[in-house]
């Protein structure tokens, strides 16, 4: 039986952590920063946790 292969936009966009979680980093930090207060622009810098459901699916996706 032939192996699944990995998703490579996937794997380019998010991480696993030690823990097994996937991490991913925060939308909306592309361009246009300006307009965004500077809490906002502090908390989109920082990366976050991957819903459970999400994080199901990205781990099949990643074969792991």
């Amino acid at each position: 039986m032939p192996k699944q292969k990995t998703h490579k936009g996937l794997s380019k966009r998010v991480k696993i952590t030690a823990t097994g979680k996937v991490k991913r980093k925060r939308s909306g930090c592309g361009h246009l920063m300006s307009g965004k207060d500077a809490k906002r622009r502090r908390h989109l810098g920082s990366s976050t946790i991957v819903t459970s459901a999400m994080a199901k699916t990205a781990k099949i996706k990643l074969c792991e």
